[in-house]
């Protein structure tokens, strides 16, 4: 039986006990798009100035370089928590995904190793989809790291309600993913998806949580007025956002100062009323689709979408 996932603290000494009963900081570093010199000093300047959680994916290409900055950031990996993802194309050799993380990462084992997608792309086709395998049976072999110690905690990623759903009632699942890391900002905050994991003990963390440099989030009036009440940033503001609701945060950046102010989250925090205001902007925008996936993976399970903008 899982547990359900609890919460001490806030601002970045926010912990989450997850269904396993391991304990995932809060506020992590998100690498997704970070280049190789970069990300490797980003890491490190993250490390140093207090994160304690780095995630990353084979699929970004800079595992070696987050691996690299781990270390060369000086604080003992027993202090770390370590995330990264096992790539579509791998889903048939989960032991050889997790291998060639583990070696580029430099690591003996990771905190948590996630499904990327809900997609068991074809290799040597990546618009093709196997066609006698599925995530099911992904996870069924996902679920034997955990006697490996390679992986202490499995989860997901990108899995809407529905997935979640045939993946819960498959016969072959006997574990239940500890996280399932979405999209969450106020342009796309599905709170029904976020409930239904909730209802199965399973933790979400939020990526692209400050949105994005194209979306409408920037310029929002709500997000600009919140942020002068409180007299700080509107990255600032958003990771609180995600925080008040439960969600950890891993906002991406490779400017130290920017680093450091994303983790500027203590002696502070949002009231009800500023909370609920960002969580009822209209405009919904994603950041992330599935067009270039096989299958499609996003629908509008919360309804609160228009025509054609696929939510969670």
């Amino acid at each position: 039986m899982s547990q359900p996932v609890k919460r001490e603290g806030s601002g970045t000494k926010t912990v989450f006990t997850l269904n396993t009963g391991a304990k995932m900081p809060g506020v992590g570093l998100g690498t997704w798009q970070s280049k190789p010199n970069e990300v490797r000093e980003a890491v490190k300047s993250a490390l140093q100035a207090g994160y304690r959680h780095i995630d990353t994916a084979l699929a970004y290409g800079n595992e070696a370089e987050v691996g690299q900055g781990i270390k060369d950031s000086g604080v003992p990996r027993e202090q770390i928590w370590v995330t990264t993802k096992l790539d579509n194309p791998w889903h048939k050799r989960v032991k050889e995904g997790i291998a060639s993380s583990l070696k580029d990462l430099q690591l003996d084992y990771v905190d948590l190793y996630l499904m990327h997608w809900p997609s068991s792309s074809v290799p040597e086709d990546l618009k093709k989809h196997y066609d006698d395998w599925n995530f099911t049976d992904t996870w069924a072999e996902m679920q034997k790291l955990l006697e490996t110690g390679q992986a202490k905690n499995i989860g997901v990623s990108n899995f809407v309600i529905s997935n979640l759903e045939k993946l819960l009632n498959d016969p072959k699942t006997k574990v239940v993913p500890a996280v399932n890391q979405i999209e969450l900002h106020p342009n796309m905050p599905s709170p029904k998806t976020i409930e239904y994991c909730k209802s199965k003990n399973i933790h979400c963390t939020a990526y692209s949580c400050l949105g994005s440099t194209d979306s409408p989030l920037s310029k929002d009036k709500t997000l600009l007025k919140v942020a002068e009440e409180v007299g700080k940033t509107p990255q600032q503001v958003l990771l609180q956002w995600g925080l008040a609701r439960d969600t950890s945060v891993i906002p991406k950046s490779v400017t130290a100062s920017r680093i450091k102010g994303n983790f500027e989250l203590d002696g502070w925090s949002l009231s009800p009323e500023q909370v609920k205001a960002l969580s009822s902007i209209p405009d919904r925008f994603k950041v992330c689709g599935h067009d270039w996936l096989p299958v499609k993976v996003f629908f509008n399970e919360e309804g609160d979408a228009p025509e054609g903008v696929p939510s969670h």
